[in-house]
């Protein structure tokens, strides 16, 4: 039976105003009485900021959800979805897993029939869901700026793991035909970075790493095998059952934690039980959230390192007897001067390990989102330089010839050396990337602070101009690698033009990348290549990857701890000024550029012409102290 319960909620919905100048984010605030709701203890608001004003809108408030719905002959016309975003979000108790909803509503005459629209989440898991009603009333199909009327639900807390079903109709409901709209959606699990680090999680030992240990020692006056067994507590587990096992014996013990960090649990075991050479140790911690369904860490330690049971010694001495006898046999053959001919194919056909021949080179496409993102991307560079031995061009570290050239025309030659050498051009996508591409499709222009601040400005837009058309092209395609960090981005900044590829995740498929940058495959018959030092586990061993995994992670915690850090970063018209002026970046530069953007419908955006003309400016030291400091 479901529990019926009167909630007081807060809701943050936020109108999106889109122009080509500016973006500007109007959120509504409003408190809501809900009555007579199934709410699970998950379900909840956490985004509470007071803001409850909008240019344009006749009406704003929240209504409570009712079983007495509105129908109408001439209703409006259902809502569209936006893609939602799972994150994290701080509350009094602790990080929580969460997700932002929005959709748009349709620029049509039904707009002016619109009372308002309904938001219902249900957890499929417990069947408890929790329902929100706007009331709005409009006198304009489109906004201020000429954009669709864009909201969004904030701060939903949901659990990791589980689905939910979201769905949204408008006010009032037609007589005939359903324009809902549902949309499922799956939170990742525990196991997923970025909510790894939430109370839920946690209490679900996310976190934990035990460090099992095992001493063993061979009592033969008593003939017995001790093991003892040693690891660290978990904070949010108070008790334990630690186990041995093999084909032949099974034996566990519980042991609570009593304020004590680490652990030990002493095994006695016969050595007449010892039949195998491995012995599995598993521990099982009882969690508050998982209780006896918690992941087990397991070890296996190999006994016969201390005493070889007698089934090896039986097995060691049938070895050594056909060892023998088949010397015999070769000495005999070799009497008989039975010819043997050696064959070296067989030898060719698994080499030992894989050898960087030719010294690859690698332009890297990127955008300036944040300090610590363009920090991330030097140190990438650094370890393709030292690590990979790869020749990494950035404009970064090639101020001087960019500043003689201009950003097209460095851009263009450094694509054409590409083109006519073995090299690749690497896309590095983000928020940013997505974001700029956007904008040369027609919607909002997007100014960074970054880019306001860097001394070579935003390189991003005019590569996008020029490698897009050459990247459609089947001769062109291979030369182009798409990745992203999927620690502090994800596929979703991918812009269209690029989903028709493989995306690599960074670190993960780094040694797939590289395979990439050698032109040569990592599964070949009979064999799989594999470089050492490359792999997720193995990259940050040197000092080039630890400096890459530490600026990675500071990043990633950045974002944790700012969850509206890409907004943060963007800059108005009159902010962008001030950053221009007082970052005193140019000296008599006069920049002319022209996009004619087509997008067609199949989300396949063409660039079919670029016109740019630059002047020569003079250089600012600060991108040569870079190259130099890199």
């Amino acid at each position: 039976m479901h529990l019926i319960v009167v909630l007081i909620c807060s809701i943050v919905f936020k109108a999106v105003l889109w122009s080509q100048t500016r973006m500007s984010y109007v959120i509504f605030f409003c408190s809501c009485l809900t009555a007579g709701l199934a709410v699970s203890s998950s379900l909840r608001i956490l985004d509470k900021r007071p803001d409850c004003n909008q240019q344009g809108l006749d009406n704003c408030k929240i209504n409570n959800c009712s079983d007495k719905r509105t129908v109408a002959q001439l209703a409006p016309s259902g809502p569209e979805w936006d893609p939602e975003h799972v994150g994290v979000w701080m509350d009094e108790h602790g990080l929580d897993s969460v997700v932002n909803v929005t959709w748009k509503l349709k620029a049509d005459a039904g707009i002016f029939k619109l009372h308002g629209s309904e938001i219902n989440i249900l957890d499929e898991n417990t069947n408890q869901s929790m329902c929100v009603q706007f009331s709005y009333n409009f006198s304009q199909q489109r906004n201020p700026n000429d954009r669709q009327w864009t909201f969004s639900l904030d701060g939903v807390v949901v659990e990791p793991g589980q689905t939910y079903v979201m769905t949204i109709f408008n006010l009032p409901e037609p007589a005939n035909g359903d324009y809902r709209i549902r949309k499922q959606i799956t939170i990742p699990g525990c196991d997923d970075r970025r909510i790894q680090k939430t109370q839920m999680c946690l209490q679900n030992g996310s976190l934990w790493d035990p460090h099992i240990t095992a001493n063993v020692s061979v009592d033969k006056e008593h003939r017995k095998l001790s093991i003892v067994v040693g690891f660290e507590a978990a904070q949010y587990s108070e008790k334990y059952q630690v186990s041995i096992q093999s084909q032949s014996f099974y034996y566990s013990k519980n042991i609570s934690k009593e304020n004590e960090t680490s652990l030990n649990v002493k095994f006695e075991v016969g050595l007449w039980q010892l039949h195998e050479c491995e012995i599995l140790l598993v521990v099982q911690p009882f969690f508050i959230q998982c209780k006896n369904d918690c992941w087990c860490p397991k070890k296996i330690i190999n006994n016969c390192l201390y005493y070889p049971p007698r089934t090896l010694i039986i097995k060691a001495t049938v070895g050594l007897f056909l060892i023998g006898c088949y010397l015999i046999f070769l000495l005999w053959r070799a009497s008989h001067k039975d010819p043997v001919i050696p064959s070296s194919s067989a030898a060719k056909e698994q080499p030992e390990g894989f050898q960087v021949q030719e010294r690859k080179r690698v332009l890297i496409i990127y955008s300036l989102d944040h300090p610590l993102y363009k920090n991330t991307v030097l140190k990438l560079c650094a370890f393709l330089a030292t690590k990979c031995g790869t020749e990494v061009v950035l404009d970064l570290l090639d101020s001087t010839r960019l500043g003689v050239l201009g950003s097209i025309q460095w851009l263009d030659w450094h694509r054409e050396q590409i083109e006519r050498s073995s090299g690749k051009i690497l896309v590095l996508c983000s928020r940013g990337v997505q974001a700029k591409w956007r904008a040369m499709c027609g919607d909002k222009q997007v100014f960074l602070r970054e880019d306001a601040r860097s001394p070579i400005g935003d390189m991003l837009s005019p590569a996008l101009s020029l490698i897009v058309p050459h990247f459609i092209r089947s001769a062109s395609f291979e030369k182009y690698i798409v990745a992203y960090f999927d620690d502090v981005c994800s596929e979703e900044d991918i812009p269209s033009p690029f989903n028709i590829t493989v995306r690599y995740k960074l670190m993960k498929q780094f040694e797939e990348i590289f395979f990439r940058i050698l032109g040569t495959e990592k599964h070949g018959p009979g064999r799989v290549n594999h470089i050492e030092g490359l792999s997720e586990e193995e990259y940050y061993h040197c000092a080039s990857g630890r400096a890459l995994r530490d600026a990675i992670e500071a990043f990633y915690a950045y974002q944790l701890e700012h969850p509206q850090w890409f907004e943060d970063e963007l800059l108005e018209s009159s902010e962008l000024q001030v950053e221009e002026t007082s970052a005193e970046i140019y000296d008599n530069a006069e920049t002319t550029t022209t996009l004619i953007t087509h997008c067609v419908p199949d989300s396949a955006h063409i660039l079919s012409h670029v016109k740019a003309q630059e002047s020569d400016f003079a250089m600012d030291t600060t991108g040569l102290n870079m190259a130099e400091e890199f």
